[in-house]
């Protein structure tokens, strides 16, 4: 099995070091109303606030997304160049999808200075624009410094927090396309852009990192439904085939490390034991199209417990990354638990699922897949 790309690695060291929720509120009955097709632009920019200024950064030009192997889905990496001179933090961002028919999500990846021209030179080497990256940013030095799902405004934090941008960075912005509405089929391009919040210099600020909290995903084929695919290990061939043998490999690990092994069923959660003393400003949750709920909790069953993140009923297009008032402390001895619910029922009933065959869902990167995240936004406890 070839090495997990290193995000996966970072998010399996998230298995061993984060974590948040408690029980899911119980699931509202099947239909359809919040899993539609995403639409809508990005709102105008929040004004820059002091020291801060905004720039936007395009794709060098339009990509006509090509899904590999058969499969519907393309992650696409392209590298921007901010020029911004001088070393500084990235206070915000906001991504500015061009199609919103294709783009599933975006993340935003940071590229230090000594791995500049080694990023090029891929770049460059790689027929096309940009390249294929499943999984991560495709180089081993990028780090997650922002992202966007459906729903996903731009969040403002304090001015006085913001990741590390020094000067000669550059950007990686992965695209995850979705071509279910054609087949897989290439057709439609984008040039989507991202219009980033900056602020110079350094002094008083304290820097920020993103933390991912998973859960497996392990849901079998409705009652009454068959077909090949409802077969476990034909399921997980199939993802490997579309995605990469590092996808599968994931799955296998989360099972593993959270569960002891697959235990099919609708709910899945996994606790996640905090390494280091860190201050959590923000939470967000990502499923895709057969999430139910997700929550996120702080010591579930404890004296003080806190739920950081409680959504009981998921909307695809509401991915929205939520601010903590007050931001929430997490120590060593602490425990982040994460659960989601996901409902098999509803490929049956959503447009853009109900015409493929059943399946036994895994974690997967494709649209058609699934995936029980969270994403934290921290900063050094103070």
């Amino acid at each position: 099995m070839p090495p997990l790309p290193r995000i996966l690695r970072t998010a399996v060291a998230a298995l061993v070091a984060a974590g948040t929720v408690a029980a899911c509120s119980p699931a509202p009955a099947p239909d359809t109303t919040a899993h539609g097709t995403h639409a809508g632009s990005a709102p105008p920019a929040a004004p820059a606030r002091a020291g801060e200024r905004l720039t936007t950064v395009a794709m060098p030009a339009a990509y006509t997304p090509a899904a590999p192997e058969g499969g519907t889905d393309e992650y696409r990496c392209f590298l921007l160049d901010p020029g911004v001179a001088g070393d500084g933090y990235l206070t915000g961002a906001q991504f500015l999808p061009q199609n919103t028919d294709l783009v599933h999500h975006a993340i935003l990846f940071r590229i230090p200075a000594d791995g500049a021209e080694r990023a090029r030179a891929h770049d460059r080497d790689t027929p096309g624009d940009g390249w294929t990256c499943f999984g991560n940013a495709g180089l081993s030095d990028g780090v997650w410094v922002s992202s966007w799902a459906p729903g996903t405004t731009e969040t403002l934090l304090r001015p006085d927090l913001g990741y590390p941008m020094p000067e000669g960075s550059l950007l990686v912005l992965q695209v995850h396309y979705n071509l279910l509405a054609s087949g897989g089929r290439p057709g439609a391009s984008d040039r989507s852009a991202v219009r980033l919040r900056w602020k110079a210099g350094g002094a008083g600020m304290t820097p920020l990192s993103t933390t991912l909290l998973h859960a497996p995903v392990e849901l079998p084929c409705p009652a009454g439904a068959s077909g090949p695919l409802c077969d476990r290990a034909a399921a997980v061939a199939d993802v490997t085939r579309r995605t990469g043998g590092a996808t599968a490999g994931f799955a296998e690990m989360l099972g593993r490390l959270c569960t002891g092994g697959p235990r099919p069923g609708p709910e899945q959660s996994c606790d996640h034991p905090v390494r280091e003393a860190a201050t959590v400003h923000a939470v967000g949750g990502h499923m895709h199209l057969l999430g139910r709920s997700i929550t996120v909790e702080l010591n579930p069953g404890r004296p003080g417990a806190r739920t950081l993140l409680d959504i009981p009923r998921y909307d695809f297009d509401d991915q929205a990354i939520r601010p903590l008032d007050p931001p929430a402390t997490v120590r060593p001895g602490d425990t982040l638990r994460v659960t989601c619910t996901h409902d098999a029922q509803l490929r049956e009933r959503l447009p853009q699922l109900r015409d493929l065959p059943p399946r036994y869902v895994v974690w997967g990167e494709g649209t058609s897949d699934e995936m029980c995240l969270a994403l934290l936004t921290r900063s050094p406890a103070g």
